[in-house]
């Protein structure tokens, strides 16, 4: 069942088993599960079906570094499906490694094994749609897949493993019709979660809050209680929460808000290849499931212990879209058509020098490459904008064999990067968030390193060659800033309530019945994309609730 929150009673009190609050991927992975369970289950998302400015200004913020972090409004989506409505549908599991403390990386280890999240993995795949759960580029399609620079074996990465894309697959709009017609689930859209409620002892949450832009007030009691509302809002929730909790709910040691990871990334350098082109293979396979898959080299797990790095990968990227020197008609066009682009994508081709003489030379490519250009915006348009499983991404060959690298990568656990609340409050009285995102030197010394281990396996192998200045590493891996939408590790599991927000079940360290669910949990962030391991733990979750209702029900 899916309503309105305004048809709610105003100050009436909705009883029920299970509320989850939020309806991006975690809270509508945790709905699913409870579909027919016979339980009582409310389901509160802020928005509603399609974008509205009123409720999305709700995520407004102050953000401490403007030049390293985008405004706390966008790419974050209020509304149902969250960010699931704009991913662009990239699926990675996290790597053995990333779960192990790590002497070399302070604050890394997760309490829970890379088994406990790895057996969920096939039902999160296939919640995202991402084809079969294969991650080896051997075994993804008969034959294997073709490699990226046919012969190069670099030293110090691991070659065999890909990325799936899911269509995308935006999680309201896929699992509408489920929900609307389940009688256990009710789903109250315009419900803005706005205080967790305890009693006076300060461990059990009594009722949520709720408030509707009208104005309708109303509560839900609920005897448990799980917030997926991302990794900024999630904090923001539970430190706004300060009825019997002065700090707020789960913040007895102050560490709701802090270790906020996103992740680092930029594209660098130029790459030259002295083979055929036939050689080299940077775009998309499809698997016989329909998936698109791409292979990427990530630092393998001896090279980040001999070096003492976190994790992250590299990718064959085409030449930097904003210099005209690549000559490639399709890229200059998407250079020039950047107004219609979203933020995310928008902020990466913005024209960093050459003014009017760049720009004339932009249009001269066009008109060089009249038939490539056409052909691109041709295939754009029937195989991303009315394909029901888009082309996951921008594949260019640019004239000879000039590619540049795209790096993706960890960003370790730091205190000092943290969300907080600020002092101006929204339309509904809650406190806005502070964001002070904050990066490490490892940070940058992982990526630097990733690109000189790529530098000298190209040398020694003698058929192309890196060219980039190892001083502005720095500079092209912050120069976007902090990775769009992966809000990372602000409630952070932990074996104990000294180090951490919930423990090994997702509970909130202290309490009785409230959970979180969502990347804000993650001690580490990997360098994989959120969305899959968000999803795989969620349902771990869900296994554990449901085994606790039926102990309760059994009793």
């Amino acid at each position: 069942m899916i309503l309105s929150a305004d048809t709610i009673d105003d100050g009436s009190e909705l009883p029920c088993d299970l509320c989850i609050v939020g309806a991006g991927a975690a809270g509508i992975t945790l709905a699913l599960q409870f579909l027919r369970s016979g339980l009582r289950v409310i389901l509160l998302e802020g928005g509603g079906w399609k974008p509205d400015a009123t409720t999305q200004s709700l995520y407004e913020g102050v953000v401490a570094e403007p030049d390293l972090h985008p405004p706390t409004d966008r790419y974050r989506q209020r509304r149902m499906g969250g960010t699931t409505t704009v991913w662009s549908g990239r699926c990675i599991p996290f790597d053995s490694i990333d779960f192990s403390p790590r002497p070399w990386l302070a604050h890394s280890g997760w309490p829970i094994s890379y088994d406990d999240v790895a057996c969920w993995y096939p039902a999160a795949n296939a919640l995202c749609e991402a084809g079969a759960c294969e991650f080896s580029a051997t075994a993804a399609l008969p034959g294997g897949m073709r490699p990226t620079i046919r012969s190069f074996d670099p030293e110090g990465f691991a070659l065999d493993g890909i990325e799936r894309f899911s269509p995308p697959t935006d999680f309201g709009a896929r699992y509408r019709a489920k929900l609307a017609a389940s009688g256990d689930v009710r789903v109250l859209l315009g419900a803005n979660a706005i205080e967790l409620v305890t009693g006076p002892e300060g461990a059990t949450v009594r009722r949520i809050e709720v408030a509707t832009i009208a104005g309708r007030r109303f509560a839900v009691a609920a005897g448990r209680v799980v917030v997926a509302t991302g990794g900024i809002e999630t904090p923001r929730l539970l430190l706004a929460s300060r009825r019997h909790a002065e700090a707020g709910i789960g913040n007895h040691h102050r560490l709701v808000g802090r270790y906020y990871m996103c992740h680092i990334a930029g594209t660098i350098g130029a790459v030259t290849l002295n083979v055929p082109r036939d050689y080299v293979w940077n775009g998309y396979e499809k698997a016989e499931d329909g998936a698109y898959c791409r292979r990427r080299w990530t630092l393998d797990a001896a090279t980040q212990r001999e070096h003492g790095l976190a994790n992250g990968l590299l990718r064959l990227h085409f030449p930097a879209i904003p210099d005209p020197r690549h000559g490639s008609g399709p890229l200059s066009a998407l250079y020039l058509a950047k107004p219609l682009f979203s933020y995310e994508r928008a902020k990466r081709l913005q024209n960093r020098g050459g003014g009017a003489g760049a720009l004339l030379h932009h249009l001269r490519n066009v008109v060089t490459e009249p038939v490539a250009t056409a052909g691109f915006f041709m295939h754009g348009v029937r195989h991303r904008v009315f394909s029901a499983r888009k082309y996951p991404s921008v594949i260019v060959r640019s004239p000879g064999n000039l590619f540049s690298l795209d790096y993706h990568g960890e960003q370790v656990p730091n205190p000092d990067s943290r969300v907080s609340l600020g002092r101006e409050t929204d339309a509904l009285g809650l406190p806005r968030v502070t964001v002070d995102w904050r990066h490490s030197p490892v940070d940058i010394r992982t990526a630097e390193t990733a690109l000189s281990l790529f530098d000298a396996a190209l040398r020694r192998w003698g058929r192309g060659r890196l060219d980039y200045d190892p001083a502005l590493v720095a500079h092209h891996m912050l120069r976007d800033g902090a990775y769009g939408g992966h809000h990372i590790g602000t409630a952070r599991m932990s074996a104990t309530p000294t180090s951490g927000v919930v423990d090994t079940e997702c509970r909130v360290h202290g309490m009785h019945n409230l959970y979180l669910a969502g990347a804000a949990v993650f001690p580490t962030s990997s360098q994989a994309n959120p969305t899959l391991t968000v999803v795989a733990l969620t349902l771990r979750l869900a296994d554990r609730l449901k085994r606790d209702f039926a102990t309760a029900r059994a009793a």
